[in-house]
């Protein structure tokens, strides 16, 4: 280290390979969470000290290391990545706390074999977690360059810039939590809370609940103190926070520290491998969109635009910035007018929350934050971003996970307006191509469709995200959560042509001309029963032996229903109304919520129109309703129960449904109930309200059964509703005890498990010679399920308008009767598998499975 008033300069710890800090395959160290550094993948054995300072941690596993110069800075020294799940194995400490030690001096001994067999990655931070007023330069080092023991690596300068004065005033809270990390706090949890607390602007503690003691409490602000604090799975804890998001604050530290930690590391392992026999030279994923697709593989990466590291002066800085917010929210506002003219919903809101998410006034502080610590405004707009993203991949949620790519394409679009790069412009791509690439944002999904690809294969991603909703909206194929061999077999594939067959979740990477034939035959049928299939959309779907059944559609607000009416929807089967409440800083007015409701009826022209009081809760949040923090919120405050605590907004929401005309026409469902009183209370609600309105005529109120309470007491339920629905996803998590947002349950949570069956049998058998019962679950739009649901006596299935078409084609072969004498056999089996092979053999038999592969699987 240089002694030097002015600079610090800090030497390899070891000899190795340079990483850039973003680069290493862990969130928190890429996104700069802990602070700002390099990386060093080690060719040695032993990890020295690279300045002069002294211990003040030293993890409890031997795996890290934090040094505090004489100037204040703190430096954290990280040996590998996941180390700490080692318990010390294969690592000799040679200091300890309080130590003081001089540039060069050793710090552990490690066996490199050891940690390469136990670890995710031998790769060695090294992160300047506390720069105590001075700022890092960029590194003269580049990617993959070999640095020796002891060689100068990074230099530190004073900065004029000011530390803020992080202390916070307002009220005071504490909370009590259990420890539920097995790894207890170290560095990853520990920055999180440190995140935590500088999102909220409060003071967070973290001490021993047992203990009075100073040396037991730690400021969230200090790494070191956290990780010395020497946490294990189990300790009692209380926390402290000061700050007028104090409540906000403890929440997300309790969520943080009572969620056990994941496998951060690894792409999602796609839960196709758990149903799928591949052959060689296959690759699996989860769905995301439907069909079939033949040709060649290319790579598709788009780099991140340059923008310089360092800023001219806070006042400059934050003007770009302002500026740069300013033109990409106006870009956003078009996209979003021009998508909703063209009739492309799932565009337009996609666009719309994108601008509410670039308003964000917490991204745009942090991003003012790194501007204050002399980042320009794009590298602050980037590093702001990472920080957020890593915070919603490391959440748990996979639903929020999804996100990350939203934010990626803000983080681009900004970047761009502050940057000249001219790579960031989108790559040609050849027509008919199978898209490989690690993950996709929602803009270059449709800069991509533009080009007209065959198919898409992401490594990473989520069967929710907004990227699987455009893809699907458009027709296009497309695997995600295919790991990280996705891209190595991509780069090594030949020119040949591949085949994507997303509907039994493969990418065969080889493939015979023989099975490219087949397959190319295949989509020229399809494409035929598709166009035939639209041609009769609007006629009724009757079955072989007589029985009509309704085909309607699941919406999201009156433009779909526009959609659905174009694509021969008997009705709507289910109007999301929570789409009108999300992405909003406040909850629709009763006029904005009528108008909407109006608008859908008047799209559908006299057809039923079933309309979805709120369902929020779970996956799906409201920033301005505080719900209480659970462990399990889909077992908590959701659907039919927000209604006890949230009364306010049910009365909003059933005047401006009263408010409709006809009313003859509005159905409204309620979610999530699970017993008849739930029903009897909005009844009686309605009621009074529709009088107090001057009101003689009144909707039709039904429930949806999506909990195994109400499947199993559905003949009270259907005495006292009009209609059911069976929501079949939240069904089949409930009776499977699985969540749907977990990929490595999706092959298992599957709706034709006998157990979930029976229960829809239950529901049925119940509601029968009460009220008719229809299907709004994704299991409407299986193109087995669907069959076998009308084989059990349901009357109505909703769908995406899309596929209205293809299920109506598809009913119109069925003899539901037929397929009913197997109902006894079907529900003995053992479990989907058996029940999906059973039925896949008797539709073969019965010269249906042409007819379901040709239309259902297309949409």
């Amino acid at each position: 280290m240089s002694d030097s008033s002015q600079s610090l300069t800090l030497q390899a710890p070891v000899m190795g390979v340079v990483v850039p800090l973003t680069a290493v395959p862990d969130p928190v160290f890429a996104s700069l969470t802990l602070g700002g550094g390099i990386a060093l993948d080690p060719l040695g054995e032993c990890l020295h000290a690279p300045c002069d300072g002294e211990v003040v941690q030293c993890a409890r596993t031997h795996h890290a290391f934090t040094l505090r110069t004489e100037a204040g800075v703190e430096l954290l020294l990280h040996l590998g990545l996941d180390t700490v799940e080692l318990k010390g194995e294969g690592i000799e400490p040679l200091v300890a706390v309080g130590d003081q030690v001089r540039a060069g001096d050793p710090l552990c001994r490690f066996d490199a074999d050891a940690l390469a067999r136990g670890a995710s990655a031998l790769i060695t931070p090294l992160v300047i977690t506390e720069a105590a007023g001075w700022q890092l330069m960029p590194p003269q080092h580049r990617e993959g360059e070999q640095v020796s023991l002891g060689e100068p690596l990074l230099v530190l300068t004073r900065t004029a810039v000011e530390l803020a004065d992080t202390r916070a005033d307002g009220p005071l809270a504490e909370r009590r939590v259990t420890l539920a990390l097995a790894s207890g706090l170290h560095a990853r949890p520990a920055a999180r809370l440190r995140a935590i607390a500088r999102k909220h602007r409060v003071n967070l503690t973290v001490q021993l609940a047992c203990s009075t003691d100073n040396a037991d409490s730690a400021s969230a602000d200090s790494l070191s103190a956290l990780m010395n604090l020497g946490l294990t799975e189990g300790a009692a804890l209380k926390l402290t926070a000061q700050g007028e998001a104090a409540e906000a604050a403890l929440d997300a530290a309790e969520r943080l520290l009572t969620t056990p930690e994941a496998e951060e590391h690894n792409a999602p392992a796609s839960s196709r491998l758990t149903a799928v026999t591949l052959k060689e030279g296959e690759l699996a994923g989860l769905v995301a969109s439907p069909g079939l697709a033949i040709g060649p593989l290319v790579s598709y990466q788009l780099p991140l635009p340059a923008v310089p590291l360092m800023g001219e002066s806070e006042a400059v800085e934050t003007a770009r910035l302002r500026k740069a917010l300013l033109r990409v929210g106006e870009a956003l506002a078009q996209a979003e007018a021009q998508a909703t003219r063209q009739g492309q919903s799932a565009e337009a809101e996609i666009f719309a929350a994108h601008g509410a998410w670039l308003e964000d006034p917490d991204l745009v502080a942090a991003a003012g934050e790194h501007i204050g610590e002399g980042c320009s405004a794009g590298q602050a707009w980037r590093e702001a971003l990472d920080t957020e993203a890593a915070r919603l991949a490391a959440s748990g949620n996979t639903l929020l996970a999804a996100r990350v790519t939203d934010l990626r394409d803000l983080q681009r679009h900004v970047m761009v307006e502050l940057s000249d790069d001219q790579q960031a412009v989108l790559p040609e791509l050849p027509k008919g191509a199978i898209v490989v690439a690690e993950e996709l944002t929602p803009s270059e999904l449709v800069a991509i469709a533009t080009q007209h690809p065959a198919g898409l294969c992401l490594a990473g991603g989520g069967t929710t995200s907004h990227v699987a909703i455009l893809a699907r909206a458009r027709g296009i194929p497309c695997l995600v959560a295919m790991g990280a061999g996705l891209i190595d077999a991509a780069n090594s594939a030949t020119n040949e042509s591949a085949i994507l067959d997303t509907e039994n979740g493969r990418l065969a990477l080889t493939p015979s001309p023989a099975q490219r034939a087949e397959v190319a035959e295949r989509i020229g049928t399809r494409f035929h029963e598709t166009k035939r299939a639209q041609a009769l959309a609007h006629e009724p779907a009757i079955t072989l032996d007589g029985r009509k059944i309704e085909v309607c559609a699941n919406i999201g607000g009156a433009e779909d229903a526009r959609l659905a009416a174009e694509s021969g929807a008997d009705g709507v089967g289910l109007l999301r109304s929570e789409f009108l409440f999300l992405e909003r800083d406040s909850a629709p007015s009763e006029t904005f919520q009528r108008d909407e409701y109006q608008a859908a009826l008047e799209a559908l022209g006299g057809k039923p129109v079933i309309i979805r009081t709120l369902d929020i809760g779970a996956d799906k949040q409201l920033p301005y309703l505080r719900l209480p923090s659970v462990p399990n919120p889909a077992l908590g405050v959701r659907g039919a129960r927000l209604w006890a605590s949230h009364p306010e907004l049910l009365e909003t929401q059933l005047r401006a449904l009263l408010g409709v005309t006809p009313l003859e026409t509005l159905h409204i469902m309620l979610p999530m109930v699970s017993e008849v009183g739930e029903l009897r209370v909005v009844r009686q609600r309605l009621d009074a309200l529709a009088s107090e309105m001057g009101l003689n005529a009144r909707p039709r109120l039904g429930a949806m059964i999506e909990v195994p309470s109400a499947a199993l007491c559905a003949r009270s339920l259907a005495v006292e509703a009009d209609f059911l629905s069976i929501g079949t996803n939240d069904l089949t998590q409930y009776t499977l005890a699985m969540d749907r947002e977990d990929p490595t349950l999706t092959a298992r949570a599957d709706v034709l498990h006998p157990a979930v069956l029976r229960l829809i049998q239950a529901t049925l058998d119940g509601a029968k010679g009460h009220c008719p019962v229809g299907v709004c679950g994704a299991a409407a739009g299986d193109e087995r399920a669907a069959l076998l649901l009308v084989a059990l006596g349901v009357d109505e299935l909703s769908v995406e308008p899309a596929r209205v078409p293809a299920v109506k084609a598809a009913l119109r072969c069925l003899n539901a009767a037929a397929l009913a004498n197997e109902l006894p056999t079907l529900l003995a089996l053992d479990d989907a598998a058996a029940v999906r092979q059973h039925l896949s053999a008797w539709l073969t038999r019965a010269n249906h499975t042409d007819i379901t592969t040709t239309t259902l699987e297309r949409y």
